[in-house]
């Protein structure tokens, strides 16, 4: 199932390099690759510019191929959705036959028996070419007919030998299920989708933000940071709303995109989709040929990625399980086309030279490094929104070589005392509260003004909170009174 180091194949066949000069870095896409994308521009837009590209007989390394620079994309380019083409044949996929196969052995290990048809779907390979595989296979005397099925087709299960191979590619890597995309493909897919070809403005800040008070001040600061593309320091008090602003980000961007399920270079499977940080969006597939798309990727809002204080180096790396012989995917490769927040940044158990260390040259280059089991290093997108919160100064966290590559460093101030008795009733009418004014004059005039106790944005919500709680204990309606302030401040502010 592996390849030669430096070897790139389709559906068997040897394939040069195409190479794409841009001002920074020469990004190399195979042909395959930069063939589907322009199908699906063509398609999503009825028109196409060509990508001017130079085919040439350099031998290819076995450095994966970087992404393109989004914003030297076309004009044409940089227009409609990415849909990632129906594959029709063996070749469309860019997979070894070998590995195809292996998924098939090991997916009728796992269930015992099935169709072409059902193999087709659970595999998301062409169904016609893999009729002639399983034809083949048949005639090894490693799979054999169970049943008849429905329209022709007929269901298979493994023979005794049948066991022993698929037991073979299991120990050589347990993944089963959804083949996975060439890694080339999915660079294309992250210079097609870029936050970089799109352009936030005021309307669509607003709507981001729409559940949350950020005045007209604080949205001017973030718009140019949000339309960098390249990140940004979001550094302030405690309880002002920098985490809330950081995952809200991701909404100024709009449309969703399209990830693989798998990615495979050089020999190995690496899973990119993760349920767990990617939200999939349910895509009513069309019975209409053209829009059609490839199974082996999975429609998700852009990925908002929020870590703290659990943030280690191991977790900016390739994770190979030495059992399964399955890679997952680091935090910065699941982000890519979204927002990675690095929240209460300075209190990882990392020091912050070490993350500067790993990522000033990312940071400047819009590409990573990752290291294989195998000690192959692959070159990966690395095109995500940056976001760094902390309430620590950031010029005491790193040195200025680190700021400097992070253009964008926005203080997140206290309230004034109009935004907070604002505040105070978005969060009534949210907590099904009846505003009170003399309540509100009553909890700044005893317990703000005399301490000269600052404003922040998140005591309104925890303050009223806590009188909904107290009437819930004392079961009686929630009302906002000055006692019910006297009585949620008491506990509240005790040591603060």
């Amino acid at each position: 199932m592996r390849r030669k180091p430096g070897a790139r194949t389709n559906g068997g066949r040897s394939l040069p390099p195409i190479v794409i000069r841009d001002r920074e870095t020469e990004a190399m896409l195979t042909a395959n690759s930069m063939e589907r994308i322009q199908m699906q521009l063509s398609a999503a837009q009825r028109s196409t510019n060509p990508v001017q590209a130079q085919v040439t007989e350099a031998p290819v390394v076995v450095d994966t191929p970087p992404p393109v620079v989004a914003d030297t994309l076309p004009p044409a380019e940089r227009q409609g959705p990415f849909t990632p083409p129906e594959c029709e044949t063996f070749a469309d996929l860019g997979l070894p036959d070998e590995l195809i196969e292996s998924l098939v052995f090991k997916h009728l290990l796992a269930v015992g028996s099935n169709t072409c048809r059902g193999m087709s779907k659970e595999l998301s390979v062409p169904g016609k070419q893999l009729l002639g595989m399983l034809t083949d296979i048949k005639s090894r005397q490693l799979i054999v007919y169970k049943g008849s099925a429905s329209m022709g087709d007929f269901e298979y299960t493994l023979t005794e030998a049948g066991h022993e191979t698929a037991q073979r590619y299991v120990s050589e890597c347990a993944y089963s299920g959804t083949a996975p995309v060439p890694l080339a493909d999915y660079v294309a897919s992250v210079a097609a989708q870029s936050l970089h070809l799109e352009t936030p403005g005021p309307s669509e800040l607003k709507d981001a933000f729409r559940d949350l008070l950020i005045n007209a001040e604080m949205l001017a600061q973030l718009g140019p940071a949000i339309n960098s593309g390249r990140g940004m320091f979001l550094f302030g008090f405690p309880g002002n709303g920098k985490t809330s602003i950081a995952e809200r980000v991701t909404r100024c961007f709009g449309l969703p995109i399209w990830i693989p399920y798998a990615l495979f270079v050089e020999g190995e499977i690496i899973q990119l989709y993760d349920p767990q940080t990617h939200d999939a969006i349910a895509d009513a597939s069309s019975p209409i040929k053209e829009q059609a798309h490839d199974t082996r990727w999975i429609k998700i809002t852009r990925p908002t990625i929020v870590v703290g204080g659990e943030l280690t180096m191991d977790s900016l790396e390739l994770q190979h399980n030495p059992h399964t012989k399955i890679t997952e995917a680091p935090l910065q490769l699941k982000s890519n086309c979204g927002t990675l927040v690095i929240d209460d940044f300075g209190r990882q158990r990392m020091n912050p030279d070490e993350l500067l260390n790993r990522w000033i040259v990312p940071l400047e280059k819009s590409y990573d490094f990752l290291t294989l089991a195998n000690g192959q290093k692959i070159r990966v997108p690395f095109e995500q929104l940056i976001i760094f919160s902390t309430n620590l100064e950031p010029r005491e966290l790193v040195d200025d070589a680190f700021l400097r590559r992070i253009p964008y460093k926005i203080n997140i101030v206290d309230p004034t005392e109009a935004e907070f008795r604002e505040l105070m009733q978005i969060m009534a009418t949210s907590l099904g509260l009846d505003y009170n004014e003399d309540a509100v004059d009553h909890l700044i005039d005893v317990h703000y003004r005399p301490n000269n106790r600052p404003f922040r944005c998140c005591h309104p919500r925890d303050l009223l909170q806590q009188i909904v709680n107290e009437s819930k204990y004392r079961s009686r309606p929630a009302e906002m009174t000055k006692q019910g302030f006297d009585n949620a401040c008491r506990t509240y502010f005790a040591i603060m």
